[in-house]
């Protein structure tokens, strides 16, 4: 039991130096950057909030023209405690003032309304209006969900908008760079979960497949964005999805952003910096 507790707490250690080391070393997006057009691409209302909302409120404060594409309805999150269509109302309300809160005018947010969990069912006709709303912003830059995001995270659709975006750039053709942002990620080993052990050898194999890992994510995320000073506005924000904050209804199977991993993963998106993969597309 001791040495699990021990090695527990290491792991959190490491986990928070790593994300600091990862600022570290990651370029920092400058204000001729921040200054440029962009289409922010999130699976559900709260995603644009999560991943990138300092860098849209910093964005906004630099005038750059911000569209928010909302993917899915978010309707089936709490579908065993409220009507699909009521809950649908409810977080296309929130979304709209979480975006106001960040700086995004209504007329830049798009809503596709596809069902969250069934996005990829319909992936052609998906395709189809990202590459319309593409012609129609010509952004500079694409923010969409990181491309190793779990396959199986909130239904699937992270994972789908990244595939989905992606070939529409293709089809698309003009230059863009794209910004792929970290949710279910944090969910995920090496940052929330406590592997539990019983050995010395599985803490050696933990450690190994930890520097893999730590390997692989300092290749791939060498971008980010300094939010500190936004911070408590990106919190601002995120309190008006109280669908996802709060328990809309007095139950205990209403489960809440705060309920994952006991806070741990909420606490991700509020550090000093948000993280970005970077890629040019038809450089």
């Amino acid at each position: 039991m001791l040495l699990r507790v021990q090695f527990g707490r290491f792991l959190s250690a490491r986990a928070r130096f790593l994300r600091f080391l990862m600022s570290c070393m990651m370029s920092k997006l400058d204000e001729i950057d921040l200054g440029r057009s962009a289409v922010v691409f999130s699976p559900h209302p709260d995603d644009e909030t999560l991943g990138c909302g300092g860098t849209i409120i910093k964005k906004k404060r630099m005038e750059a023209d911000v569209s928010i594409v909302f993917m899915t309805d978010g309707s089936r999150s709490h579908r065993h405690l409220i009507s699909e269509e009521e809950l649908k109302s409810i977080r296309a309300r929130e979304a709209l003032a979480a975006n106001r809160v960040l700086g995004v005018d209504k007329n830049d947010v798009i809503f596709l309304e596809f069902k969250n969990g069934k996005l990829d069912e319909n992936r052609e006709l998906a395709i189809s209006k990202v590459t319309d709303i593409l012609a129609d912003r010509k952004p500079e830059e694409v923010f969409i969900p990181y491309y190793k995001e779990p396959l199986s995270w909130s239904e699937g659709d992270h994972s789908a908008t990244n595939r989905i975006v992606m070939s529409a750039l293709q089809i698309y053709g003009k230059r863009a760079v794209t910004y792929e942002y970290p949710i279910g990620f944090w969910c995920h080993w090496p940052w929330a979960l406590r592997r539990p052990t019983r050995s010395m050898r599985e803490i050696l194999n933990v450690l190994k497949e930890g520097l893999l890992s730590d390997l692989n994510m300092l290749k791939d995320f060498r971008h980010s964005v300094n939010i500190k000073e936004v911070l408590e506005i990106k919190r601002a924000a995120l309190d008006q999805y109280k669908s996802q904050m709060t328990r809309l209804i007095p139950d205990p199977r209403w489960q809440t952003l705060l309920d994952v991993l006991n806070g741990e993963f909420l606490a991700m998106f509020f550090q000093p910096h948000e993280i970005f993969r970077r890629t040019v597309y038809r450089d």
